[in-house]
């Protein structure tokens, strides 16, 4: 099969097109003709050496897939040949076929196309296990979202609207009207605003109930500021660095605060599975009502690889970056 390959510690251009071995699905595994996949950070950081896949995981880039069932291992039970199905996998998503765990596929709503299903996987999936496995967010309580144009945050500003709280979001200006059209109720300006200022602003000086972050060091004193009594800070990332300097830990005790570190990638298999099922009971019907929806913010072919990175390194993309890999 064709897949994407590189050489460890590339840049962009290092991704290549080339011929790879097929895998093979086991017990309770499927074999999927991928129809599209979607680019995550963790594809660039992996491409320069800086995240390894989990043990066991295909060394191909590519965490989520949609596409039409090929084979089906020797267990399995959900699944025939010709179904359509998207998900979550370790590894292995640049390629023509990839292998996913019965359990951990998806049915794809019937409102929804296969580039549509491909975006859904890991954004939703981190998005929901932020906002209602750790947060456990209510009705009636408030978010702050930071990069909320990203993939993750395009679905989380869906979730926390379908839950009744109010969103604010962080986005760069031009950026704003995509996260406000999804349900923001006032987007901040990050480039040039001060984003503590502007949400005491908007809360009367109470703060939120919770902030999902990617950026951590230089936020971190801020986020803590920005939240009120029993609040929750979600740290999904550490883009802008993993150290905090001089900060008063007294700020947390005094306002009962948690602190939350999360990652999916590297979680086990069964709380993945336990998490697949619990969002598809949840969102599936969303998805076909319009009640939730996958934003791609834009489609290349999976020959395009490294324009699709360049392109998400730029930061230019409003919600997900898809890549086309098989016309079914």
């Amino acid at each position: 099969m064709k897949a994407i390959v590189y050489e460890d510690r590339c840049g962009a251009d290092g991704l290549k097109i080339n011929n790879v071995e097929n895998p093979a699905a086991h017990k309770n595994e499927i074999l999927v003709k991928v129809a599209a996949t979607a680019l995550n950070r963790a594809d660039i950081l992996q491409r320069e050496g800086k995240y390894s896949p989990p043990q066991g995981a295909s060394p191909i880039l590519g965490l989520e897939i949609s596409g039409v069932v090929e084979e089906v291992g020797q267990d399995v039970t959900k699944w025939q040949r010709g179904d359509k199905v998207f998900g979550l996998l370790p590894g292995g998503g640049y390629a023509e076929y990839a292998i996913i765990h019965e359990d951990m596929a998806m049915k794809i709503p019937r409102s929804l196309n296969f580039w549509e299903a491909a975006a859904i996987p890991e954004v939703f999936l981190t998005a929901y296990q932020s906002l209602v496995w750790h947060s456990k967010l209510k009705a009636g309580e408030s978010v702050l979202i930071h990069a909320g144009a990203s993939g993750v945050g395009t679905a989380a500003i869906q979730i926390v609207k379908a839950i009744g709280a109010t969103v604010f979001v962080t986005a760069s200006k031009e950026k704003h009207d995509a996260c406000l059209g999804l349900g923001a109720v006032k987007a901040i300006d990050y480039k040039t605003e001060n984003f503590p200022d502007k949400i005491k602003e908007y809360t009367g000086n109470k703060g939120v109930n919770v902030i999902i972050d990617f950026i951590a060091g230089p936020y971190f004193k801020k986020n803590i500021e920005c939240l009120n009594e029993d609040g929750r800070l979600i740290i999904l990332a550490s883009l802008g660095g993993g150290t905090v300097d001089e900060f008063d830990l007294r700020q947390i005790l005094s306002k009962r605060i948690s602190v939350i570190g999360s990652t999916l990638r590297s979680r086990s298999l069964d709380y993945q599975i336990r998490l697949t099922k619990d969002f598809s009971s949840y969102a599936l019907d969303k998805f076909n009502t319009g009640k939730l929806r996958p934003v791609v913010g834009k489609i290349f072919k999976i020959e395009e690889a490294a324009e699709a990175h360049k392109y998400m390194e730029a930061n230019k993309n409003s919600g997900k970056i898809v890549l086309k890999v098989n016309d079914l």
